[in-house]
């Protein structure tokens, strides 16, 4: 892979001694004074240690989030906070190379991805700053006899609490901020403990733009302590979830107390679904890299790939080859197409499948090994592709999270339908078809909140994403993101 820009430096905030919380403004240590370490992926070697916030800073962080709420943060206009976010904008395309460079570090995603990033994160918070100044109600003809008008309001849901996952951190930071402060909601920020730096250097740049205290919050922590914490708390109005579909039902149990608004984008288990009339170079290389790509740490991975009887033996061996010339090595290196696994804990759960896999009597056609040799420090597996699998395999039916696809034949149209839904999950598909009929058919009867056709995983801010059945409810991206985070409010005037 050629290098085309220059590696960043290692960042600064990596040279503090403790990384703290942000409260109201301010820096400081989670109440009792604990903390954890982070460590590098690639490498086992520690990077940073972290506050360990708790309840107690939950408290503390909601109540800067509602204050700011009734304060100055209301009294501001929608130009006012458009202004600011256009500022963090251009700060975060300022600062990217460095951000990048965290995650990098944090959680194993390739350097290589910079190019990107560099594109697609000032994108996501200029699309918001363009709808701050559209958010509107409606004047609506009522049927009331005599002289009244009735018309709606649209107003901030309140105090948000953001819970993110550690797969792509800097990202879910700001597909979570930018519509909270879009629409004049406060935030309480929680990012995973295996990857918070990122959010960390975000709370900076915010500082940077002019956002007044008390309006975005970040309690860094264990998922058990403040996660939980801030999904029960009753100053919460609202939370928005990422992560797996067990801790979205318990995000839910945990909601109950004062029935929160709730959007979760849980897991997946994608279908991929190859025809045999399809371009078998783009189809294999894009459903390889569907479920390859962030070393198969993306929710809507297409890790169930389903390829027509006449042609499965022909995309499968190319799949296999696409594979093995994958370059697998250490994030910061720009030629590293795939990373590590972002933590020895996820390590272990995807070895995991891999053994239950071969159990059952699957093929490991390629892959199928952690890595040893200079690699044997680092997260590292094999990027692997089961054949000879049945619908019952665990492998087939669970979220491995990992750079681990299923090959299915299938041999007709309707075949693949009931193959690709019979799952409980709903959150992505993709389709390989020179047919743009079968293409209209598939995208409206498989199950899924997005179908990519001869294409797999573009995203774009304008463009909403989101899950069906157990994959979770509610959208992000696109205005539908934005209408999550306000209400609507009626108005009825008599005027006679």
């Amino acid at each position: 892979m050629t290098q085309h820009f220059q590696i960043p430096p290692r960042p600064a905030l990596l040279d503090r001694p403790a990384q703290q919380i942000f409260i109201n403004g301010s820096w400081c240590d989670a109440t009792d004074g604990r903390d954890f370490p982070t460590v590098d992926p690639s490498s086992g070697a520690p990077l940073a240690r972290i506050a360990r916030g708790g309840s107690e800073d939950i408290d503390r962080a909601v109540s800067a989030a509602r204050a700011a709420l009734e304060g100055e943060w209301a009294r501001m206009t929608p130009a006012d906070r458009q202004r600011i976010l256009l500022r963090l904008a251009d700060l975060v395309e300022a600062n990217i190379d460095d951000l990048a460079m965290i995650d990098t570090l944090e959680m194993g995603a390739p350097i290589a991805r910079l190019p990107v990033m560099r594109r697609r994160s000032p994108s996501v918070i200029r699309f918001y700053a363009g709808l701050v100044t559209a958010i509107e109600g409606r004047t609506i003809s009522n049927s009331i006899p005599g002289d009244v008008v009735s018309y709606t309001l649209r107003e901030p849901v309140g105090v948000v609490g953001a819970i993110i996952p550690w797969n792509a951190p800097f990202p879910a930071s700001l597909i979570k901020l930018c519509p909270v402060l879009a629409a004049g909601c406060t935030l309480v920020l929680k990012p995973s403990e295996d990857a918070s730096l990122s959010s960390i250097r975000l709370m900076e740049l915010l500082q940077d733009a002019g956002l007044p205290p008390g309006v975005v919050n970040m309690v860094t922590g264990y998922g058990s302590e403040a996660g939980a914490a801030l999904a029960a708390h009753p100053g919460v109005d609202k939370i928005a979830f990422t992560g797996s579909t067990a801790t979205g039902r318990q995000i839910i149990a945990a909601s109950m107390g004062n029935l929160k608004r709730l959007s979760l984008e849980l897991g997946g288990k994608s279908p991929d679904i190859v025809f045999a009339d399809a371009d078998l170079d783009r189809a294999a290389a894009g459903a390889a890299m569907g479920v390859f790509g962030n070393t198969g740490q993306i929710c809507s991975s297409g890790s169930r790939i389903f390829v027509q009887r006449p042609v499965f033996d022909e995309v499968v061996s190319r799949m296999a080859d696409f594979a093995r010339a994958l370059r697998v090595g250490p994030a910061t290196d720009p030629a590293t197409q795939i990373g590590p696994i972002a933590s020895e804990r996820q390590l272990t759960r995807v070895m995991s499948y891999l053994d239950a896999g071969k159990a059952a009597g699957a093929t490991a056609v390629v892959g199928g090994q952690r890595l040893a040799g200079a690699l044997a420090s680092g997260c590292f597996v094999e990027p692997t592709i089961f054949s000879n699998v049945t619908a019952d395999m665990t492998i087939v039916r669970e979220e491995i999270f990992g750079p681990v696809a299923v090959v299915i034949p299938f041999d007709t149209e309707a075949d693949a339908v009931t193959m690709a839904n019979d799952t409980e999950y709903g959150l992505g598909a993709g389709v390989w078809t020179r047919d743009l009929g079968c293409a209209h058919r598939m995208s409206r009867r498989i199950r899924a909140g997005t179908v990519w056709v001869n294409a797999y995983q573009l995203m774009d801010p304008a463009v909403p994403m989101g899950g069906m059945k157990q994959s979770g409810h509610g959208r992000e991206c696109g205005v539908e993101h934005l209408d999550a985070f306000l209400e609507t409010k009626s108005v009825w005037i008599d005027a006679g």
